[in-house]
């Protein structure tokens, strides 16, 4: 097998983390540098414990980035964008996995996010990165933005029934909860160990960004909107989506079944997960720590037909680093599950 050679732009973040953590365990790729410019010339190890005697590559400064095959960009949010040209001008692949190319309208941009899209011509030219979609896109591609973890595990729950459009649109009401992880490795007040700790927090009851995602590639309507919450709990890895849809037609438990059989049966990812006894009936989150699975499950009340979709993902993992590296085997021609089959730990 052929290597790659590959960077990562940001890797002192729990997201670059976890790619370098994949990365030193893909047989086809060969890690040319990693930075970060707070950590500069120090190990990695300094900042990623778990990869003691695994890495030892020291962290190199934005400005010392030299020419590879594929870039994976972890930066914050609006810097990616900020130096596209830079990073074009060094990679022929770029991966980039914040929320700067995620739509495809720059007017959509710009009523999300308060501000005109610098490159407004490349929203179109980057694939939204969520593969079980865009599979064939993805082979062809050079420029990957992916998914945000709540888009993706809102997304994979919903999609097999918004694709058959069998559900009220506008009555869609999705509540998100999800673990510390997702706020990133920089301290703040609200992370801070006393105020954070125990706590249940409603952080975006409503506009939050991920429905532009959400709603673009649901395929809802301009006039249609999506009712979607997200909440914070005592969990460290880890987004679980509880999607509350209204079904046009009745129908019943086994025909919901079928619809998602025939949109999952072949994807090596996605597990639907409803048992009739025990404690793990449906998605856990806890289940999924370190994989990049994402588990669906769902519950009919007939009375009201009303559909409850529950979904599960590891944010790092099918919502950040592992969804990353899978798109970069579609990209790079590789087999798509290589460097991703660890089943999670139980119990943990």
């Amino acid at each position: 097998m052929k290597k790659i050679r590959a960077s990562i732009v940001g890797a002192s973040g729990y997201t670059g983390g976890e790619l370098l953590r994949l990365l030193h365990f893909h047989p086809a790729v060969e890690i040319m540098q990693v930075t970060s410019e707070r950590f500069f010339g120090k190990y990695v190890s300094k900042v990623h414990p778990n990869l003691r005697k695994i890495s030892s590559l020291k962290f190199s400064s934005l400005e010392d980035l030299e020419g590879c095959d594929l870039l994976l960009l972890c930066l914050p949010h609006k810097q990616a964008m900020g130096k596209l040209h830079f990073f074009m001008e060094r990679a022929d692949k770029l991966i980039d996995l914040s929320a700067d190319f995620r739509l495809n309208s720059p007017e959509v941009y710009k009523k999300w996010y308060k501000e005109e899209h610098p490159h407004p011509e490349y929203l179109s030219k980057f694939i939204y990165g969520i593969p079980e979609l865009h599979r064939e896109e993805m082979k062809k591609a050079d420029l990957i933005s992916s998914a945000g973890c709540n888009a993706t595990v809102t997304i994979l729950g919903l999609y097999p029934l918004f694709k058959n459009q069998l559900v009220d649109t506008n009555k869609t009401v999705v509540e998100v909860k999800v673990g510390s992880s997702e706020g990133g490795n920089q301290a703040s007040e609200a992370s801070h160990h006393p105020v954070r700790s125990g706590s249940v927090r409603s952080f975006a009851p409503t506009h939050h960004r991920h429905s532009a995602e959400i709603e673009q590639e649901l395929g809802f309507k301009e006039e249609e909107h999506l009712n979607f919450s997200v909440t914070s709990i005592e969990m460290v890895r880890g987004a679980l989506a509880t999607s509350h849809v209204f079904l046009k037609d009745q129908l019943e438990e086994k025909d919901i079944w079928k619809i998602y059989r025939q949109a999952y049966q072949d994807e090596p990812f996605i597990r639907i997960v409803k048992e009739r006894d025990g404690n793990y009936r449906y998605p856990e989150p806890k289940l999924l720590a370190g994989t990049n699975y994402c588990d669906v499950g769902f519950a009919l009340d007939p009375v009201s037909n009303r559909l409850v979709v529950i979904s599960a993902i590891d944010n790092l993992m099918k919502g950040a680093a592992g969804q990353a590296l899978q798109a970069m085997n579609l990209m790079c021609g590789f087999e798509e599950t290589t460097g991703l089959t660890f089943p999670g730990l139980h119990p943990i």
